[in-house]
């Protein structure tokens, strides 16, 4: 017999919301399995099972945005930390691209559950993702995620002469963090002092470690893309909406 799983869980992994989004709607009344009303939290349910949820549902998530900033140096993505300013503090109307096509109004309440979908450590720069969305979030940051993510990565080879090829190949695939192999990336030079990453996956400085490993020193990183989101011409310290016909 087929195992029941929460109804949150279950509207997770049909891709209708986050499960904290889930828990809200169930709550509000606004969840029905097999046509019927349910609104108590914690309800399992068979995979079978149809889960449909409320109009209201769709047009309040409608109305929830995803922002892209040009993170600074200085600047921690989420929480702050030991005095540094987090990422969402940059956000006001004050601070958004003059040249965002997206025509909603910021207003602050937009910042409520505004939340970062993958990190950029404080000394890199670039595209950060803070979102309201919870399937934009699952998107990026879930465990099974296979949006690539793109850095520009200026290093110094700490031994006389060029890296190895046999090196490069070893960033490609091969090298090992915490005890676990990395999923194979796609690594090359771009210029005499700069790299190409392309990653699928993303360990707390995941690339200055993968650079130490085989005697690089990373002068500077900036992620330049998300998935088929690009940073563009979006000013550094600067945001903007992400557009209804962009997608990850």
């Amino acid at each position: 017999m087929t195992e029941q799983l929460r109804l949150s869980k279950r509207m997770s992994e049909l891709g209708l919301c986050s499960r904290r989004e889930a828990d809200e709607w169930i709550a509000r009344g606004w969840v029905r399995v097999d046509g019927k009303v349910i609104s108590e939290l914690g309800t399992k349910i068979f995979p079978e099972q149809k889960v449909t949820v409320e109009r209201q549902a769709a047009a309040e998530q409608s109305k929830r945005v995803t922002v892209l900033i040009n993170k600074p140096v200085g600047i921690v993505s989420g929480q702050a930390e030991d005095g540094y300013q987090p990422a969402i503090g940059l956000i006001n109307a004050e601070t958004r691209w003059s040249e965002c096509k997206v025509e909603n109004e910021f207003h602050p309440t937009q910042l409520r559950s505004l939340v970062p979908a993958g990190r950029l450590d404080i000394d890199s720069v670039g595209l950060l993702v803070l979102t309201q969305d919870g399937r934009i979030a699952k998107q990026l940051i879930g465990e099974h995620t296979e949006v690539e993510k793109e850095y520009l990565v200026r290093v110094a080879y700490s031994k006389p002469g060029r890296l190895p090829e046999k090196d490069l190949r070893l960033l490609n695939h091969g090298l090992s963090l915490d005890g676990k192999k990395l999923i194979p990336a796609k690594v090359r030079w771009q210029n005499e002092d700069q790299l190409q990453f392309i990653l699928k996956e993303g360990k707390k400085r995941q690339i200055r470690r993968m650079c130490e490993l085989v005697g690089l020193t990373v002068l500077g990183l900036k992620r330049v893309r998300i998935g088929k989101v690009r940073l563009g011409n979006l000013p550094e310290g600067q945001w903007r909406y992400l557009r209804e016909d962009e997608g990850f």
